[in-house]
């Protein structure tokens, strides 16, 4: 989940002679415009709200929130791309936008591994495999099973092409060759309706959604992405530990925070080490379970670098493989 040329310590792409940058000394010098590339109210603008308020306390300076949503989250990362590499812009968005897009798109107006620095990964953010409950699976090698031996019966929906959602489950119908139909849908909520009325079979959600419908009984908790169990849905086992070793499975999504990559390493890491303090105070990690039900992580620069370039090819091959497209 992080991105990094292998010797490289810094933000993808920002030479290591620009470390020594006096840009450092009185940092910050201004408030602090925290972009975030999707609409306010959602999930990932909790969490930059919560961050934004602990990073004013422990550095001293105003930081402010700025909400400019549009393109699946390219035009806000895309502004701070291109802002001044002075540390006072920075972008917390997700692994759509710092990652993936750049295989979903032909003519991204920026290039990730080449325009940001990669500063923390907050958190992981794993994904739910829900099922209607016509479906007579109660863990992932029923469901396999089932799928199976109905080829080309079954529909699955996410909330939009290219999505983790949409990639994880195109793998899961290649893999059990199970031709299933794509829906995509213009976001979480209606697609999640139509799961719960039947007119699609299977989806991947947001944990606090798939936890609210799954424990109504609207809807089946098949299994979870990633390595771990989420925080709150403990009694839901991995998709890895049922037996599905596919790495599209054993990934998730993540929330993070990038620069511009021409951001002085001192600042990137005095960033990195404020963020990783605010990830261990108890109350952020409440908060963060309550927003996205996971906990934050704070991953350094160099260990972000390490995560994206294992993520990397993954995403590169699913979306490859699907043959998705935004352009």
């Amino acid at each position: 989940m992080g991105l990094a040329l292998a010797s490289t310590t810094l933000a993808i792409g920002a030479p290591a002679a620009r470390a020594q940058s006096p840009a450092a000394a009185g940092y910050p010098s201004k408030p602090i415009q925290l972009v975030v590339p999707f609409p306010a109210g959602g999930a990932t603008d909790g969490v930059a709200r919560l961050v934004a308020e602990k990073l004013r306390q422990r550095m001293g300076q105003t930081v402010v929130v700025d909400n400019k949503a549009g393109a699946s989250g390219i035009l806000g990362t895309d502004f701070v791309a291109k802002a001044p590499a002075d540390g006072h812009t920075l972008v917390l968005s997700l692994s759509t936008s710092l990652l993936i897009n750049q295989f979903l798109y032909k003519k991204l107006p920026y290039a990730p591994q080449k325009d940001l620095a990669l500063v923390s990964l907050l958190a992981n953010v794993p994904i739910v495999l829900l099922a209607h409950p016509s479906v007579p699976a109660n863990n992932a090698a029923e469901l396999a099973k089932y799928i199976s031996a109905n080829k080309g019966k079954l529909s699955y929906g996410s909330w939009g092409v290219g999505s983790a959602g949409h990639l994880s489950l195109a793998a899961m119908s290649q893999g059990f060759n199970a031709d299933m139909t794509h829906v995509a849908y213009k976001g979480e909520a209606p697609m999640l309706q139509d799961l719960i009325g039947g007119q699609i079979q299977l989806a991947f959600a947001s944990a606090l959604q798939a936890k609210s419908f799954a424990e109504s009984g609207k809807v089946k908790a098949i299994g979870v992405t990633g390595e771990g169990r989420m925080p709150a849905l403990p009694n839901v086992p991995t998709l890895a530990e049922q037996g599905w070793k596919d790495d599209i499975f054993r990934i998730t999504g993540w929330v993070a925070v990038a620069a511009p990559a021409a951001t002085p390493k001192p600042i990137v890491d005095r960033l990195a080490a404020e963020l990783r303090a605010i990830s261990e105070m108890p109350d952020v990690r409440s908060r963060f379970v309550a927003i996205m039900g996971v906990e934050p992580v704070a991953l350094n620069p160099e260990q972000f670098a390490a995560a994206y370039a294992k993520d990397l090819p993954v995403w590169q091959r699913a979306v490859k493989e699907t043959g998705a497209s935004l352009d």
